[in-house]
């Protein structure tokens, strides 16, 4: 994931700061010094670094800072303060028109993920912002870019409108509008054509369709693997074409982070989306201060609320939590619960969405973690049903055919049975804690998802002391 290394250095420097009982110039210094470098590991631009440094220190260095009860955690605020600064201190939605019809049009270099991209916004526009869009195929250099749209969009029940490669893209272009007006459609995406660098051709083509669709968004797709040459695209292509927002791919490779940090500082353009994985719904609007959250290793809860509400059946999570609050517990709702966390994607990425648990989402091993939650849901489907609801008849001979069944080992079975009980008694301490039961997902405010949180992480810290890792 991007950004990991660099979240891990800067947690490293906080805690040697916070534990001071003083704050110093000399170990503000050091401070800062380690901060720099982590920044410029990260391939973050140098003159970028050089400002940053330069505010945090004279911010930090204020009597209000060195004067208080806890100047390291002031500087931590800081720090964060100033790292939102330079992703963008507010969102930056899309612009969309009051009324009639809001066009958007996707450009970038080939091989950047802009036709993937294209159709995930779309997807989320569908989903989650209650529009009706039109993908446009205007790529017609790449036969393979229009089959890729068409089948994208027909994946997430979004109209394509193509004319095919004999028609000029701005010919398309024009067509495609008047067929939305007639349509009824209140967003239109154009997924222009790319190359593989900028040339006078590309760039002539994207003029004239802005020309004619006066779009209320350029944005602008740039790869994060890229590093650097994030900045160098993004100027180009906004003294060109006025590219009014990025949108972010593979951010969840192993780039290093540093250009999306360097890009909103140097060109003024907004990260507007970011691409988190290869499947249509890996992209999320982008927010500054989330990225800034867990860039410094504190969670990031209303991403992963928002995951929940999206990915889970609340219906049955509810259910079962209703459950598990009065005092129930049975195989049929671990099985639940496993479902429920494989909708939700990796444990080690949840892990540093939770306050206080970045520092083991490292710990743990996702291919481990995956076979061992396949073994355990071969394992609960080859029981009976009365076995799964009242696990304490499970005796030798019964343990011996579910093993058998699911192609596992007796001690695989009683592994599993020991998880079971763990969380049983896990669950009735969540019960008691919650006193009222737990709220539904789809209602959870911001504030009882932080207070849900919290009790979840005391219960971590406590199971830990007492038994296994995992």
């Amino acid at each position: 994931m991007a950004f990991e290394s660099l979240s891990d250095r800067l947690t490293k420097a906080f805690k040697n700061i916070t534990s001071k009982g003083k704050l110093t110039e000399k170990n503000m210094n050091d401070m800062l010094r380690e901060v720099r470098m982590s920044l410029l590991e990260a391939d973050v631009n140098y003159g970028v670094v050089k400002d940053f440094i330069a505010r945090i220190k004279e911010k930090a260095l204020g009597e209000e800072v060195l004067g208080s009860l806890n100047p390291g955690q002031m500087v931590v605020k800081i720090v964060h303060d100033e790292i939102v600064d330079l992703l963008g201190s507010e969102d930056a939605p899309i612009n969309y028109k009051a009324n009639g019809i809001t066009t958007i049009m996707m450009v970038g270099l080939q091989g950047t993920g802009k036709t993937t991209a294209s159709a995930k916004i779309a997807n989320v526009m569908q989903k989650k912002q209650a529009r009706k869009p039109l993908l446009v195929a205007c790529d017609v250099v790449r036969p393979a870019a229009i089959e890729q749209l068409k089948t994208l969009g027909k994946s997430i029940g979004v109209e394509v409108f193509s004319l095919g490669i004999e028609t000029k893209a701005l010919d398309t272009a024009k067509a495609a509008m008047e067929y939305a007006r007639e349509h009824g459609y209140d967003t239109v995406l154009l997924d222009t054509a790319g190359r593989l660098h900028i040339d006078d051709a590309l760039m002539q083509e994207l003029a004239d369709i802005k020309s004619f669709v006066q779009p209320d968004d350029i944005l602008l797709t740039v790869d994060a693997m890229t590093g650097q040459d994030i900045v160098n695209v993004a100027s180009s292509f906004h003294e060109q074409l006025q590219v009014s927002g990025l949108v972010v791919t593979k951010l969840d490779g192993d780039s290093r982070g540093g250009g999306v940090l360097s890009v909103r500082s140097i060109t003024g353009v907004p990260v507007k989306f970011v691409g988190l994985g290869e499947k249509i719904e890996d992209l999320d609007v982008f927010h500054p201060s989330r990225m800034a959250d867990r860039i410094l290793g504190m969670g990031d809860i209303m991403s992963l609320v928002e995951q929940a509400q999206e990915k889970m059946d609340i219906e049955a999570a509810n259910k079962t939590a209703n459950r598990m609050m009065s005092g129930t517990f049975t195989l049929n709702d671990m099985l639940m619960q496993f479902q429920q966390m494989k909708k939700m994607g990796s444990l080690g990425n949840l892990m540093k969405m939770i306050p206080g648990m970045n520092q083991f989402a490292g710990q743990i091993d996702e291919a481990k973690a995956d076979d061992k939650m396949k073994k355990n849901e071969a394992i609960i489907l080859s029981m009976t049903p009365e076995e799964r609801e009242n696990p304490d008849i499970m005796r030798a001979s019964r343990k011996n055919r579910v093993a058998n069944g699911s192609g596992t080992t007796v001690a695989d079975v009683n592994r599993l049975l020991n998880d079971y009980n763990k969380m049983k008694t896990m669950m009735k301490q969540m019960g008691n804690l919650s006193k009222g039961g737990m709220p539904a997902m789809g209602n959870m405010s911001k504030l009882g998802a932080m207070k849900q949180m919290r009790n979840m992480n005391k219960m971590m810290r406590q199971s830990k002391k007492g038994g296994r890792r995992f």
